[in-house]
């Protein structure tokens, strides 16, 4: 396991020993899954280094607390600051960025709401999702045996820790029979994700994604790509989707900030198109990190500077 020991990570307002971040055994969050979180990336810009979509994963975050009725202490202007503040004390030029709010110590149950709430943001240099060679070479994924949750049981709109529990099912089944990501469908048997990722359909030329109703989180970088796809003149379709249509396919990839553009190369053993990085998948990639590390005009506002503004002290709540 890599040594974080090095690193600070920023708690309640506070930058503390990242061998600090401890919490008590007893806390809400340990029995009952009571958290909301982010993912986020920092990437090196030139000379600089921004947060990509750092506004959107706020808000986002934001959002989950709202749903599951955690009234957050910070403003999204204090966690923006408070990340890039976070990115600057520990130095590093591109990292991952996983901001988490939770319910701790307190009353014991399954009522939350006597639980204090503890917010954290660690940064730390983290690699490609599923390996630098599958951003070119693809992976192979399985359709998984585990279907998403049904939108009225949880909300897959709120990027909840207990939602999880369902992705490490998918994870772990495709692991274990030798796949590197499985794709669950919804409870109507229609596509719906992977287990930390959203997917996209090339056919025809034509890009597909499922739509928020088939049980997906609202991936920022999901809306990336059809930013950039519409921009590209590509058209896109946000639909229900059969699970068949992976096996006829011209391209499939998936998408997310830790996987980013990831293409699938077979689907349960079935070659996806010839079995390799797709004409369209390849371009939308080569896009998407023209904008991320810098390369082109950041049209679309998508960067926020990490160096390049003053520095700000630590922020307590409201």
């Amino acid at each position: 396991m890599p040594d974080h020991s090095n690193l600070k990570i920023w708690h309640n307002g506070e930058l503390i020993n990242w061998n600090d971040a401890t919490i008590h055994v007893m806390s809400h969050v340990v029995h009952y899954g009571s958290s909301v979180f982010e993912g986020m990336r920092c990437y090196q810009t030139g000379n600089d280094s921004a947060v990509f979509r750092l506004r959107d994963h706020v808000q986002r975050l934001l959002n989950s607390c709202k749903i599951y009725r955690m009234e957050c202490p910070y403003a999204e202007d204090q966690l923006q600051d408070a990340v890039l503040e976070t990115i600057r004390f520990n130095q590093l030029k591109s990292c991952y960025v996983r901001p988490i709010i939770f319910r701790g110590y307190g009353q014991f149950g399954v009522n939350p709401l006597g639980n204090p709430l503890e917010t954290y943001i660690a940064v730390w240099e983290w690699g490609k999702y599923l390996g630098m060679e599958a951003l070119e070479q693809g992976v192979d994924v399985c359709i998984s045996s585990w279907n998403r949750f049904a939108p009225n049981t949880l909300p897959a709109l709120a990027k909840a820790g207990g939602n999880y529990l369902n992705s490490q099912l998918v994870k772990m089944e495709a692991v274990a029979n030798r796949y590197q990501e499985g794709v669950a469908l919804d409870v109507h048997g229609y596509i719906s994700e992977g287990s930390g990722e959203n997917i996209f359909i090339v056919l025809n030329n034509v890009v597909h994604t499922p739509p928020l109703t088939a049980s997906i989180l609202p991936g920022i970088t999901r809306d990336s790509v059809i930013t950039i796809a519409k921009d590209l003149g590509y058209e896109v379709v946000e639909t229900m989707l059969p699970r068949e249509i992976l096996y006829v396919a011209d391209e499939v990839f998936f998408t997310g900030t830790a996987a980013e553009i990831t293409p699938v190369r077979s689907v349960d053993h079935v070659a996806v198109g010839r079995g390799r990085r797709g004409p369209v998948t390849e371009q939308l990639q080569k896009e998407f990190f023209n904008y991320v590390e810098g390369k082109k005009q950041d049209r679309f506002g998508w960067l926020t500077p990490v160096y390049s503004s003053s520095d700000k002290p630590a922020l307590k709540g409201n």
